[in-house]
Order: C-alpha cells, then structure tokens, then sequence
C-alpha cells in the first residue's frame, strides 16, 4: 500500500523507508520527511479523490445498424435502430460488455454528447 493511501505521518515514512532499505542517506531521509510532513496530506487528499471518481475504462465501442421487421410488442416495425456494444475496464481491471439499441436521432444525439465530451477531454 502507498503511503498516501494509508495516510502516514512524515515520521512513520521515514521510519519504514529506513526499515526497507540501509540505502537512504541522512540527508535524502531529511527532505523525504520534511516533503511528506508538508505535503503528505495533498497526496492523501488527491488519491482518496480519485479512488471516489474512479470509473471504467472504455477499451472497445461497436456499433451496427439494424431494421425491425418483426416483433410481439414492438410497434415500429421496419424502423432502423443502432446497436452499441461497450466493453469496459473497470477499476477492479474486470472487463465487462455493455450492449444497448438506440432509435437514429438518439444515436445521433449520443454521438453530438460524445463529440462534446471528447472535445472538453482534449482541452484538460
């Protein structure tokens, strides 16, 4: 586990950096503690942020166009429709597929959001 996961003090780095290695030097031990005794608490911060926001990967999206010719209940037949299929990395590194059929203006509604998204993700 990190140190910023588990929140450590500035003197309990220091005292497990020079349990796991004879390497440290007194100097480099110094700045580690005073680095982490200023800042530690930001790293903490940060990384239970994006442990709360952690949200699945999308690795592979396909897509195809369908036509209903027949159905028990569905009423519009011979209407087009698309067909998503998402396969997902989850944050537990579990790949999961989602699939889901959307009329053409929601396809083309979902695809105006997606270009909206992937034009903020290029600003940040």
């Amino acid at each position: 586990m990190s140190a910023g996961k588990s929140n450590i003090s500035g003197d309990e780095l220091v005292s497990k950096l020079e349990e796991g290695s004879t390497k440290w030097t007194k100097a480099s031990i110094q700045v580690l503690h005073k680095l982490w005794s200023e800042h530690g608490v930001s790293v903490h911060t940060q990384q239970e942020a994006q442990a709360m926001l952690s949200i699945g990967q999308l690795v592979d999206m396909q897509w195809k166009l369908g036509m209903a010719v027949s159905s028990d209940t569905c009423r519009s037949l011979n209407s087009p429709f698309v067909c998503l299929l998402l396969k997902i990395v989850e944050p537990s590194g579990q790949i999961c597929q989602r699939s889901f059929e959307m009329t053409i203006p929601q396809f083309q509604n979902f695809y105006k959001q997606f270009k909206e998204m992937a034009a903020v993700m290029e600003t940040v």
